[in-house]
């Protein structure tokens, strides 16, 4: 009885999942999808600026900030600094797209289609646009150029670009990884590799002085959520293009029943 009283909303829900695929079709759906969770994202970035900001001003939010720079300055060196500085250089603006696109082209020519592209520059412009939107926003002073280790820095501090970029570039090439590597294994030592490149490219921004640890914090949530954005469109554009093939697969077979 219960099974038959589920079945015309199944098959309702169903009929509606076609008529969306075959209305929106999987390269729309997966636009829509990037573009819309662009727009909220940036909006959050926004809001979470101007939350923060209060919440620092009033609440002391950020009152642990000096205490974990004035850790990371106790155990600087010469040499350790020289090897954290290189590292950092990574993240920024002319390391990361490199990175960004060697791993691309080996990702395209491995795969043989336009998918890299796609997740990696859309990942791409978003981390950059809410980098941007933060920074105006907030416009949070970095810590003094005296406690920063050379060259310094003169943007605002609020996030860091360095771990937003960083964060969102790597989830999405873990997931492109992860969607072409099949042992388990390498699965987790590929997830694992990038999770310690972000957080050791977050650490390096408060090691060297360029920025407090609550906007490296901030930075990782906001590229985390950016690049699920992108992968969530991707999933959207996999599973309307799967109904639409099961749909054309069920027209072509009635006629000849």
């Amino acid at each position: 009885m219960h099974q038959n009283s589920s079945a015309p909303s199944t098959s309702l829900i169903r009929r509606a999942s076609e008529r969306v695929a075959t209305w929106l079709g999987p390269y729309t759906a997966m636009w829509l999808t990037i573009i819309v969770g662009g727009i909220v994202v940036v909006g959050l970035t926004k809001v979470a600026a101007e939350i923060y900001e209060s919440i620092g001003e009033h609440d002391g939010a950020a009152a642990f900030d000096q205490p974990v720079l004035q850790w990371m300055i106790a155990h600087r060196s010469e040499t350790l600094d020289q090897l954290v500085t290189n590292f950092t250089n990574i993240g920024g603006q002319v390391g990361m797209p490199i990175l960004a696109l060697v791993v691309l082209s080996v990702l395209t020519w491995k795969t043989r289609s336009w998918r890299p592209f796609i997740l990696l520059a859309s990942v791409a412009a978003g981390s950059v646009a809410m980098t941007i939107v933060g920074k105006q926003t907030f416009d949070r002073a970095r810590p003094a150029i005296e406690l920063a280790v050379p060259p310094y820095e003169t943007s605002p501090s609020f996030p860091s670009g360095h771990t937003l970029n960083a964060t969102a570039i790597m989830t999405i090439i873990a997931y492109l990884v992860c969607l072409e590597v099949k042992r388990n294994v390498t699965r987790v030592l590929v997830i694992l590799a990038c999770a310690l490149f972000v957080v050791a490219m977050g650490l390096s921004r408060v090691f060297l002085g360029h920025h407090w640890l609550t906007d490296v914090l901030a930075a990782f949530a906001l590229g985390f959520a950016w690049a699920g954005i992108v992968i969530l469109a991707h999933r959207v554009f996999h599973s309307i293009r799967k109904v639409r093939i099961q749909s054309a697969k069920t027209t072509t077979v009635l006629p000849s029943a």
